[in-house]
């Protein structure tokens, strides 16, 4: 067995609220001296999901008994259609059902869902109060884990209501990515794959390279995988915290992967499916405007193929639909559809204006037959 990878901890540079993420197989059970290096919380609300995920949140709730830190549990329903209001209204009471003050904190176990669901509670209850991240899942590990937004959907569209609230520390152990189902895994790749193709050739090619052993999930290969892509996202992120310039870049596939995403109910596609077909459909808006040249397009789609993500949007889309979803997207301006397009591997540019018959276009090219 090779000796597992040794990985430095990555800041998010934003001043005195900058923040370390610690990325290692097995770190989640030291995950109370990280905090304690960073904070002293009088309590802790432990958010974590159902099924296996429940586990990690219980071991993370031991590691703080041990500490000494006064600590509860509290389960969510995972999946898009749980991040709702109501939610986090269920989290609310129980935040002042177990006394938690100024000085409490509130640690997310579990996947993109929970982390939104939870950071959103702890950046509003009170006003704000400490929040730690500790994401299990691929998509949460490459992504959502890092950055501060939070937020839920409403039934007109993803994440209409959020706050940008930064966590303390974020504490990713890669070990609990053995256990993840086949299409949940694959999903997670569609964002590392997102941070190359829009910022960083090398990765690209390191990832191609590599493909056959993150697909089989060999440890130190994943690890080094979710390492490079939070690196990415936490240059970008420190350079543009709230989203003025940028960070828009992240939004790669985004515009069109919410909108099938609330399409199809949040049921039928996962988050990372819709974001892989939502890259191709931005590269065949990119050939309709003269921006993304089919060259670029077509290594997007292979890299996709190589992990097993598709490229083509399910029959049942009906580009008109789709459009109106996409008006109602809080990256739209004015009813003026704004895409991050690519120029070339790892040069995204965001804030390009796109005639509506030119998304229609892309959108009829991106549909094939799969249902």
């Amino acid at each position: 067995m090779s000796e597992a990878v040794r990985l430095e901890p990555l800041k998010v540079a934003l001043g005195d609220r900058s923040y370390e993420v610690h990325v290692a197989p097995g770190c989640l059970d030291r995950i109370a001296s990280i905090m304690l290096n960073v904070l002293e919380p009088s309590r802790v609300l432990v958010v974590t999901g159902t099924g296996r995920v429940e586990a990690y949140g219980r071991s993370v709730l031991r590691s703080l008994d041990a500490a000494g830190v006064p600590s509860t549990l509290v389960r969510l329903r995972s999946g898009e259609r749980y991040k709702t209001l109501s939610a986090v209204a269920r989290l609310y009471e129980a935040m002042i059902r177990q006394g938690l003050d100024r000085r409490s904190a509130v640690v997310a176990v579990g996947g993109g869902v929970v982390g939104d669901i939870a950071g959103f509670a702890a950046g509003t209850y009170m006003r704000g109060i400490a929040f730690v991240q500790a994401p299990t899942t691929l998509l949460a590990q490459a992504d959502a884990g890092i950055g501060g937004k939070t937020g839920v959907n409403l039934p007109q569209g993803k994440n209409l209501v959020g706050v940008f609230h930064q966590p303390r520390v974020v504490v990713m152990d890669t070990t609990t990515l053995q256990t993840l189902n086949a299409r949940d895994f694959r999903s997670g790749l569609a964002e590392i794959l997102k941070h190359a193709f829009i910022r960083d050739g090398r990765f690209l090619d390191w990832l191609t390279a590599c493909a056959f052993a993150i697909s089989n999930r060999d440890a130190n290969r994943l690890a080094e995988a979710v390492h490079w892509s939070c690196r990415i996202k936490a240059d970008v992120v420190s350079k543009d915290e709230t989203e003025q310039g940028l960070r828009a870049v992240l939004n790669f596939g985004h515009t069109v992967g919410h909108a099938l995403e609330a399409l199809a109910g949040y049921r039928h596609l996962t988050h990372g499916e819709a974001v892989s077909i939502g890259m191709v459909a931005a590269c065949r808006v990119g050939e309709e405007i003269g921006v993304t040249s089919q060259n670029v397009t077509a290594r997007v789609i292979e890299a996709l193929a190589d992990v097993g993500l598709p490229a083509e949007a399910p029959s049942w889309m009906e580009p008109e639909a789709a459009l109106e979803r996409m008006m109602a997207d809080k990256k739209t301006l004015s009813r003026r559809l704004r895409f991050v397009l690519l120029r070339e591997v790892g040069r995204a540019e965001p804030g390009f204006e796109v005639p509506e018959e030119a998304v229609i276009r892309a959108l009829q090219r991106c549909r094939g037959s799969i249902a």
